[in-house]
């Protein structure tokens, strides 16, 4: 299981319920305050310092139709300023102060966080509270902002040509859902947005009840539970929560191929990706085997691609597999290659084609088993040397809807998956017409 599917404790009573993590070696503090935001507590005390993140549900999915961007732009603006702290005064302060900061969109959650001296966590809540109920925007706050995100876009996708074919697979995974497009948005779309439609989104979904407040750090429970009460407990939610209301993506019907051609391509690059469930709609024993299933079949130098088409076969540069069930709707399940120079793209693909079907005829050992386990659970334990990590630990899982037993119990969860889950996930996974196969070519070039 990665980072992204790992989950808290959803607890709606308002006394507080302290769980230990044994398998993480975390103990874990949550409750909710009387206006419904979440509040996570994740005491880590190898240093005098201090995770901050408030996690929005919602995203871009969630978008109206017709303004694709506005979750990301309106994530940018949020820094502009508050009749309190006007005109970027909350980035100033926080510098002056040595904190860092940043934000990150998704298709599901919008995100804000700070890591400071744990000393000024009042400071930070105060800041983050303000904004998220008193932003104001002028005009020309918009609009400059606005240009940025377009600059933004020039720069990530239209200039990078597996960017261009990675939003053109995910265009065609999707027939309907709204995961079928960028969080950045379309250009055409973007450089329509206004400040109206930035503040209809601000208000329908920046409120406590739609929120969760995550700190991870060296602190008491007791003293974040206490400033949370002060600088959060006291905000009203203006409106009812927003629900999401999200088009249900058809059952798959027919596979799907994008071939994009572009004379700036420095490489070929071959892709496939499975349309899957979520996380949340899987039983824990599925999605570990659906992790590691691609863990032995592209999950480094011993997997079975690496092995057949680039030591063996000589055909690829590199090549890989990856599972991702860390959406709220939806998973995917990649496949990824690059050709060697002059081998064709067709017969890249008869070769991972034919890894694929060997190992849904004969299914995998208990030796791979073993090792893909291994790093799995290894994998996990690294990812918690990093506080800001741990706490997207259960940022992510709080906003995709897991458990808090896909935590605490992720070892032996990880570790009794069998030979046949494996294989039967294998069976389950490879249907083509679940799929988009995605070639990137230079102008030149035919598939």
């Amino acid at each position: 299981m990665t980072l992204f599917r790992w989950l808290l404790p959803f607890v709606l009573c308002f006394p507080v319920v302290v769980t230990p993590a044994h398998a993480l070696k975390v103990q874990v503090t949550t409750f909710t305050l009387e206006n419904g935001l979440q509040v996570v507590i994740i005491p880590d005390h190898r240093a005098p310092v201090v995770t901050h993140m408030v996690w929005y549900k919602v995203g871009a999915a969630d978008e109206p139709p017709g303004k694709s961007g506005i979750a990301h732009l309106l994530e940018h603006l949020m820094f502009k300023g508050t009749a309190k702290y006007p005109d970027g005064a909350f980035s100033r302060i926080l510098r002056a102060n040595g904190s860092h900061e940043n934000a990150f969109t998704t298709h599901d959650y919008t995100v804000y966080h700070q890591r400071i001296t744990n000393d000024r966590l009042a400071l930070v809540m105060e800041l983050e509270a303000d904004r998220m109920q008193n932003l104001v925007l002028a005009e020309e706050d918009v609009l400059p902002e606005r240009d940025v995100v377009l600059e933004e876009r020039r720069e990530r996708t239209e200039n990078d040509p597996a960017s261009l074919l990675d939003e053109q697979i995910d265009a065609a995974l999707y027939t309907a859902h709204p995961y079928g497009k960028p969080v950045i948005g379309w250009m055409s779309e973007v450089s329509q947005l206004t400040r109206a439609d930035a503040m209809n989104f601000y208000s329908n979904h920046y409120q406590p009840a739609n929120a969760i407040l995550i700190v991870a750090g060296d602190v008491v429970p007791a003293d974040v539970k206490r400033l949370a009460e002060r600088y959060y407990g006291i905000l009203q939610n203006k409106t009812s929560r927003a629900l999401r209301s999200r088009v249900t993506e058809p059952p798959p019907t027919a596979e799907r191929r994008v071939i994009m051609r572009d004379e700036r391509a420095g490489s070929l690059l071959w892709q496939r990706q499975y349309l899957t469930p979520p996380a949340r709609k899987l039983s824990q024993r599925e999605e570990n085997a659906n992790e590691i299933l691609a863990e032995i079949l592209g999950g480094g130098t011993q997997s079975r691609l690496y092995q057949a088409l680039t030591v063996q076969q000589k055909i690829a540069t590199f090549a890989g597999a990856w599972f991702s069930a860390a959406e709220l709707d939806h998973g995917t399940f990649g496949i990824y290659a690059a050709p060697n120079s002059g081998v064709a793209m067709e017969d890249l693909e008869a070769a991972i084609d034919a890894v694929l079907i060997e190992l849904v005829k004969k299914g995998i050992t208990e030796q791979e088993l073993s090792r893909s386990q291994e790093r799995a659970v290894a994998n996990s334990v690294y990812l918690l040397d990093s506080q800001e990590a741990l706490a997207r630990i259960f940022g992510v899982a709080l906003a995709t809807g897991q458990s808090i037993d896909d935590v605490l119990n992720f070892e032996a969860d990880m570790r009794a998956v069998t030979v046949a889950e494996v294989n039967a996930a294998a069976q389950r996974l490879f249907d083509r017409r679940a799929s988009v196969t995605g070639l990137l070519l230079t102008e030149e070039q035919t598939p």
